[in-house]
């Protein structure tokens, strides 16, 4: 079987869905657009949930791309063979188009056709599908099942599981979905990475006492993909048909290269082969089995590769929010660099390969930043390389002042797990590298207090970093639907008393309230607040209608339609108009993804819309927070 690249993987994978009428979308940033409430794009779908929870997309109802991600919550995974911070997610998506029989048609032949797909060999795909929910009479997903059957898969190779593993919704389980939001079954696809094709035993197994399976532990088995169908809504203590059902597929380019390859080892890819071999050369190790060799090699490979793609993006090396991960990736690839023997700066030459690797890709806009702002990397990295070396020259004095507060010099003494954090906290100073230290000097930690610190430090960083993962609205209910409407009024409101220099930054709204964020270099005084929030009510009260219209984005441009990050929408723009129902009063026209009510009728007519707070949350950028009484 022939082994194929990254490159030629993802552009089979987009030709294939072009030629099955899917409009191929380029990738959007690492940085969430238009959506202040989670840190980075971490899925495919993440840009595109306005569009599954009903907007209308420009550009159609079949769609596909490769998305660039990055998940901070899987930086201590990494180090096995499959983990890695940055990926690549190929996606499609049909919004009310085709449904099941067709989705699993396309994504079979694109995975087992020799000529247009992968050609996988269908003896070693295992597929899961949903096993229902009898509480909330969510049945059992035979349909799925049996058109795998159909597709020539044997029934011992389709496996059943619960909500945990076999159920999609932004909340997690049926039962966790709040009022309004949207979910559905997924169907699930594994590669045999075990030769032998014979089950093993395993005891400690998840799912069944000892019988391996898809979703076991043991690394036999890796998820390629997973077909989400997304066909139920929350509605009180039960779920609902949707009336437009919308498939979202995942498949990550890295793994699905994995299996066309039949190795297990993520970073036996050709994007990591270069800088592989600077490794080798300037550690003198071989990249082996060998696990503490072979692990160091991994979380380098890796945390170089997503820094070079955030800062690409325009993150920086910092101690909040998203310059924080950076940081953090920079400083535990030099961790590890010292536990190979690597004395001397190398983050600049390991990145250098991965902005060769991608620039040039024109096919999903994947390097492009890298090209443009490769000095910037690799400025980057050398400045924050250079000040961590110093760190770990002060981080090493506060350890033997550490040690030598100990009350005696006895082998086996205790550093609590409070001294370690805080060395890590007021240092940067990594706690994995103090452990070592410990362990050096024949001293132990407290690993218990030390545990709790860290689970408490790794939930507000999870929290951070994922947010609600909302991408703008939080779900499609009435009330959320209102306020992102009258959030276009309020920016128009805006506009017209402190002028047409007010642009949007951010936009977030739930069934609480909106927030939005905005450029401006001063606080509101009360009275322009009152006078936003007459607008507004004005204009409820006034009545209005809201009518969307599609154009091209240069003719919206000539227009004069309101709009933030004209450079990432496609050529053909969705365009939100907002009128008096009377007098024809234009009140906002404005680029947007929707959804919205269609008039003032619909649940504003009976509320009243208030500014509640203000704040600054960076130079020249503050956010309103309002709600609808």
């Amino acid at each position: 079987m022939k082994n194929m690249t990254l490159n030629e993987i993802r552009k089979r994978y987009l030709d294939f869905m072009k030629a099955n009428g899917h409009a191929i979308l380029i990738s959007t940033s690492l940085i969430p657009e238009n959506d202040a409430s989670t840190l980075f794009t971490s899925s495919g779908m993440q840009p595109l949930i306005n569009y599954l929870l009903g907007a209308t997309h420009s550009s159609g109802r079949r769609l596909a791309n490769s998305q660039k991600c990055f998940r901070s919550q899987d930086i201590e995974a990494v180090g096995d063979n499959r983990h890695t911070t940055f990926f690549e997610m190929l996606g499609n998506w049909s919004l009310g188009d085709y449904f099941k029989k067709e989705q699993i048609n396309f994504i079979y032949k694109f995975l087992t056709d020799q000529e247009l797909g992968l050609g996988l060999e269908k003896d070693k795909l295992y597929f899961t599908c949903y096993a229902g929910n009898q509480k909330l009479n969510l049945e059992k997903d035979l349909e799925s099942a049996e058109l795998w059957k159909s597709l020539g898969i044997s029934e011992e190779k389709i496996y059943f599981y619960d909500d945990k593993k076999n159920w999609w919704s932004r909340a997690g389980a049926p039962d966790k979905m709040p009022i309004g939001e949207i979910g559905g079954p997924d169907s699930e696809i594994f590669f045999d990475f075990d030769h032998t094709g014979e089950k093993k035993n395993h005891q400690n197994s998840k799912y069944s006492e000892q019988i391996c399976h898809p979703n076991c532990d043991c690394g036999r088995f890796m998820e390629i993909g997973n077909n989400v169908f997304i066909q139920f809504r929350k509605t009180g203590d039960s779920l609902e048909e949707l009336k437009q059902k919308n498939v979202d597929f995942g498949g990550g380019l890295e793994r699905l290269a994995a299996a066309k390859n039949d190795d297990a080892d993520i970073f036996n890819l050709d994007v990591f082969t270069g800088a592989k071999n600077i490794l080798e050369k300037i550690s003198g190790h071989k990249y082996s089995v060998n696990t503490q060799v072979t692990f160091a090699f991994r979380v380098i490979l890796d945390h170089i590769r997503a820094a070079t793609f955030l800062i690409g993006d325009g993150i920086r090396p910092g101690n909040k929010d998203q310059n924080y991960f950076v940081r953090r990736l920079i400083r535990r690839a030099i961790k590890y660099a010292r536990n190979l023997n690597i004395q001397k700066n190398f983050t600049t030459e390991i990145a250098q390969t991965f902005i060769n690797y991608y620039s040039g890709n024109s096919q999903a806009f994947l390097g492009q930043n890298l090209e443009i702002n490769s000095q910037i990397i690799l400025e980057e990295l050398e400045k924050e390389e250079n000040k961590f070396r110093k760190t770990l020259e002060s981080g090493l004095k506060e350890f033997e002042k550490i040690k030598n507060n100990l009350k005696d010099q006895e082998a086996g003494q205790e550093i609590s797990g409070l001294e370690i954090f805080n060395l890590f906290q007021t240092f940067g100073f990594p706690i994995e590298l103090t452990c070592e230290l410990a362990t050096e000097n024949n001293l132990t930690v407290d690993l218990e207090e030390l545990r709790k610190l860290k689970l408490e430090h790794a939930e507000n960083s999870r929290t951070a970093s994922q947010g609600m993962f909302k991408g703008g609205l939080a779900d499609s209910s009435e009330i959320t639907t209102a306020l992102h409407t009258v959030t276009h009024l309020m920016l128009a409101g805006m506009q017209k008393i402190l002028g047409q220099k007010i642009l949007q930054a951010g936009s977030n709204q739930n069934s609480e309230r909106t927030r939005f964020d905005f450029t401006f270099d001063r606080k509101l005084t009360d009275l322009e607040i009152v006078d936003i929030e007459n607008y507004v009510n004005s204009a409820i009260q006034d009545g209005f209608l809201v009518e969307m219209q599609t154009m091209s984005k240069q003719l919206a441009k000539d227009q004069g339609v309101t709009g933030a990050f004209w450079e990432k929408y496609p050529e053909t723009v969705t365009v939100y108009e907002m009128k008096n129902k009377i007098s024809g009063e234009i009140y906002s026209r404005e680029l947007c993804g929707g959804p919205h009510v269609q008039t003032s009728q619909d649940y504003l007519q009976n509320h009243k819309f208030k500014i509640l707070k203000q704040e600054a949350i960076s130079g020249g950028v503050r956010r309103l927070k309002a709600v609808l009484q």
